[in-house]
């Protein structure tokens, strides 16, 4: 599938292009010769089992916070969940694939120093309204959503995007992994004695401490300090239009229960919730694919580039097409089973539910794997555009009815709309990258001039 290179592999974790068999002095390691297809099929497995591992714990702690919460309090923990992923996003602004995409052993520690200062005046926001409202005491909406950002943001202040630069996605799954369990054991611990959804995102949050701090140290070791900020704008500049667009998507993705939350009672959302958690879970796991996919498109061959994006892209939304069809079919045990009968109600709306995964899959690969090695913000900022008009629409419905089909109706609208504009947008950049590339084979030569030891002629 791959026409790079054969990967070497360092048993550390750090994968390296075309490295040299000796290791430096003093410091001998093993390295193995891994086939371009097996490597890229590993690293989606690490980003899979790693940054994606909670699905796995979500097993075990969806049947108990369902039955513990009941739908309103599964409703308000959705509220939160949805504030993690958008506090997430103000925090690391959408960009991590960006700045991996573009790193090197030169700017990392710029690239560094100028994150982490921008990352931390956002988090330090959110720490302060979070504080407010609860010295307010705010709505429990409200409360939710602001613990929700808080702990998101805290969620991406780590330092593995350098990882994912280095592709070093195995050391990603231990930290990860140890998060999860973390996780997990505070759940099972506190929210049987404590049951508040605060208390489940309480644990969540504690949980992503792991990684930002594992991460960190790996980093501070390998890399020393970061460098003194020096370029903070210009990286707000390249991140705005990103960030403005993901947080468009998040308004009718993984965000949408925070929105929705002013039209529709936590217990509708609460149903919405059961069948929501079970698709992103897929979708994310299909996410993968791009992030482990970023590495191999950003340092491959500008002639293979494309082929191999559509190979990927192909597979990607093929797979995903195969979840939808086996969701479809699954969804009338399921829902029952790890939910319990209070959530039948469920049933339907993940049957219409599990279609957006082909469209999600696609619009995933895209803005992961693609548009950040060609760089194209713009194309980016466009379709979460194309997306939140539609959701607009469907918020407006959700006011007028009250009625939770306006959500799900809405949010497959939406990522129809979405995915059809990035299939279009990968044309127009191909048919560039075309053109560019015929230009400079067609492009007449010019004639130079020869000078003879008599003088010119």
């Amino acid at each position: 599938m791959w026409d790079d290179a054969t990967d070497r592999i360092d048993l550390t974790g750090r994968t390296e292009p075309g490295a040299p068999e000796t290791a430096a002095p003093g410091t001998p390691r093993r390295r193995l010769r891994v086939p371009p297809r097996l490597a890229a099929i590993r690293d989606i497995a690490f980003v899979s089992f790693g940054k994606y591992g909670q699905y796995l714990v979500t097993i075990v702690t969806l049947p108990l916070t369902a039955r513990i919460l009941g739908t309103e309090g599964l409703g308000l923990l959705a509220i939160g969940m949805s504030a993690y992923f958008i506090g997430a996003l103000l925090v690391d602004m959408g960009i991590t694939t960006f700045l991996a995409a573009m790193m090197n052993a030169d700017n990392v520690n710029r690239l560094r120093g100028n994150y982490l200062a921008l990352r931390a005046g956002v988090l330090s926001a959110m720490g302060v309204a979070l504080a407010l409202g609860m010295l307010v005491d705010a709505h429990v909406h409200l409360h939710m959503v602001l613990l929700g950002l808080f702990a998101g943001g805290v969620s991406s202040f780590g330092d593995d995007w350098v990882l994912v630069a280095e592709a070093r996605f195995g050391i990603g799954v231990v930290y990860q992994s140890i998060g999860r369990v973390l996780y997990l054991v505070l759940l099972v611990g506190l929210l049987p004695h404590f049951p508040s959804a605060s208390v489940a995102m309480l644990c969540l949050l504690i949980s992503t401490l792991v990684n930002v701090v594992l991460t960190w140290r790996l980093t501070l070791t390998e890399h020393g300090l970061p460098s003194r900020p020096d370029g903070v704008l210009a990286m707000v500049r390249m991140g705005a239009p990103v960030l403005t667009s993901r947080l468009l998507i998040t308004s009718y993705g993984q965000g949408a229960a925070s929105f929705y939350s002013v039209a529709l009672t936590a217990a509708s959302l609460g149903l919405f919730s059961a069948s929501d958690r079970l698709v992103r879970a897929f979708q994310s796991l299909l996410d993968a694919i791009g992030y482990g996919l970023l590495p191999r498109l950003a340092r491959g061959r500008e002639d293979h580039f494309w082929g191999n994006a559509f190979r990927g892209l192909g597979a990607t939304v093929a797979l995903a097409a195969g979840v939808s069809v086996a969701l479809w079919i699954a969804a009338p045990w399921v829902i029952p089973l790890i939910f319990g009968a209070e959530f039948t109600g469920a049933v339907e709306i993940m049957r219409v539910q599990a279609f957006i995964l082909p469209f999600t899959a696609l619009t995933s690969f895209v803005t992961t794997a693609v548009l950040p090695v060609q760089q194209d913000t713009r194309g980016t900022l466009i379709g979460a555009v194309v997306g939140a008009i539609f959701a607009g629409g469907a918020l407006l419905a959700a006011v007028a009815t009250g009625s939770v089909w306006a959500l799900v109706f809405g949010t497959f609208t939406c990522e129809i709309a979405v995915a059809t504009w990035y299939l279009l947008r990968v044309r127009m950049l191909r048919r560039r990258s075309d053109e560019r590339r015929d230009d400079a084979i067609t492009e007449p030569l010019v004639p130079v001039r020869l000078a003879s030891p008599g003088g010119e002629r």
